[in-house]
């Protein structure tokens, strides 16, 4: 097991035992090789930089921002605006109020909506399940409308839900107007923000998201190709969505993985379809060829043993609420280090999630990660005999602890 080196705060507790384990194997280092100096990972070059207004580059499991550009500047955000659209539809999905199979009628609004299209018509209905192919492969407005309508009664309405669905993914620079991302002075976004959906669509849909990687779709006997170029070039792309309008320029959102590690690019504004994804596959190789990213631990996972006072049981178990990646230089992960600053007197009653410290990952003098450390279990209240005893034992060394630094306790 991979193990990064623990150091003890001096707030801990003499009684406290230290255990930490990573993911991912890693063979013992042969005795003749300690001797041997280990090479040095090399530098890691600026950050490219590119033409478009904005852009983003954002570590999916850490969360770690890599590379960044203007990202919490307002701009338009085109067809990307279909990513919320379909996050509403997926959300709605999930809940249960709507199915892939139900049929939809087209309205005269969806039907006459421009831009681009999947060519439906008032004529037709049509499943909730070729609407999404043809809203995120096609891109196609009339099936956004259509959705939207379906969902919610009116686009407006369902604009309403777009929002309440940014705030609740705390996208703070973001505000819709409609479900297709045509232009209207209060319809805007940030970088920042569509990464942070990105993420979301990923993270919250997984049954949903292998749609964005779809390369073409047919309806209504006509082939239309996904805006994504990017899907043909690299085959670690495998999505989200493209935009363009002649105000907000070119945009891309894009997600890749290699070797287990994903990445999230937003470049927004670019100048034209090919530097979009030009300047989208800079910023992944970039990502994926000088960082690496390492789960150190698991949810729930026994990281200590910590001495509790005036409880039923003596210790109680700590570790993370959540499991901890950090991204990195790569080739550094044999130089981080993890430091448990645990409160120095845990005492009965203690709930299960309680926070009673942290835990400081490092790398050279700075943190990179700082999870709070929780008790992974409860301790109720000892009786009043050992709730007494553990008191005497607390006043004793208290007053062996003031003795020792030359004063008397009161």
């Amino acid at each position: 097991m991979k193990r990064i080196p623990f150091s003890v705060s001096a707030s801990l507790l003499l009684a406290l035992t230290l255990f930490a384990g990573a993911l991912g194997a890693q063979a013992p280092v042969p005795d003749s090789a300690l001797s041997k100096p280990r090479a040095s990972a090399p530098p890691i070059p600026a950050a490219p930089q590119l033409g478009a207004k904005s852009y983003l580059l954002q570590d999916y499991f850490s969360g770690d921002i890599l590379v960044e550009h203007n990202a919490d500047m307002r701009v338009e955000p085109a067809s990307i605006t279909k990513l919320m659209t379909a996050y509403v539809v997926f959300a709605e999905l999930a809940q249960g109020n709507i199915t892939l199979d139900q049929e939809v009628p087209v309205s005269e609004k969806a039907w006459r909506t421009g831009g681009s299209r999947m060519f439906i018509d008032p004529k037709m209905q049509v499943s909730v399940e070729d609407l999404i192919r043809g809203m995120v492969i096609q891109s196609g407005n009339d099936s956004s409308v259509a959705l939207a309508e379906h969902v919610a009664g009116t686009e407006e309405a369902f604009a309403a839900l777009m929002n309440h669905y940014g705030e609740q993914l705390s996208m703070t620079g973001t505000h819709f107007r409609n479900a297709t991302g045509l232009p209207d002075p209060d319809h805007y976004t940030t970088a920042r923000d569509i990464a942070i959906l990105s993420a979301a669509t990923i993270r919250d849909f997984p049954n949903y998201y292998p749609w964005y990687s779809e390369k073409e779709f047919t309806f209504n006997n006509i082939r239309q190709h996904n805006r994504n170029t990017l899907l043909w070039r690299d085959p670690a792309i495998d999505g989200l969505k493209t935009g363009h309008t002649e105000a907000a320029g070119y945009c891309l959102a894009s997600s890749a993985k290699r070797d287990g590690m994903r990445l999230i690019s937003t470049v927004m504004g670019s100048a034209s379809e090919s530097s979009r994804a030009s300047e989208t596959q800079t910023l992944l190789n970039y990502g994926f060829r000088f960082f690496e990213t390492v789960q150190l631990y698991q949810a729930g996972q026994e990281l200590a043993q910590a001495r509790v006072w005036k409880g039923l049981s003596e210790n109680v178990a700590l570790g993370v609420r959540d499991e901890l990646f950090v991204t990195i230089p790569r080739g550094r992960y044999d130089d981080l280090s993890a430091q448990l600053e645990v409160e120095p007197q845990l005492t009965a009653p203690l709930t299960e999630g309680q926070v009673v410290g942290r835990v400081n990952v490092k790398l050279d003098d700075g943190t990179v990660a700082s999870p709070a450390l929780i008790t992974l279990g409860e301790v109720p209240e000892a009786g009043f005999f050992g709730s007494t005893m553990d008191g005497v034992r607390l006043w004793f060394d208290s007053w062996f602890e003031d003795d020792e630094s030359g004063t008397e306790p009161e």
